[in-house]
């Protein structure tokens, strides 16, 4: 099964010579490699979003009730 995406680039491709088709292969490479990070780091944060959410309502809460402080790095 071909997708008119991979005929696109394969046609765009093919109309560079070869040494320089390896170069933009591997600069393809690289960045599909970038969007599967980018893409497993979403799907991370979409799993978590509700956890990091509670976490933000309890902290706000501490502080309302006076129970938390900003932290002052100068004096750690």
């Amino acid at each position: 099964m071909t997708s008119v995406a991979s005929t696109t680039v394969t046609k765009m491709l093919e109309t560079l010579p070869e040494p320089l088709q390896d170069r933009a292969l591997e600069h393809l490479r690289d960045y599909i490699e970038n969007l599967r990070e980018e893409s497993q780091w979403d799907e991370s944060f979409a799993k978590t979003q509700e956890k990091l959410a509670a976490a933000a309502r309890q902290t706000r809460q501490a502080i309302a009730e006076g129970k938390s402080s900003l932290l002052d790095i100068e004096n750690l």
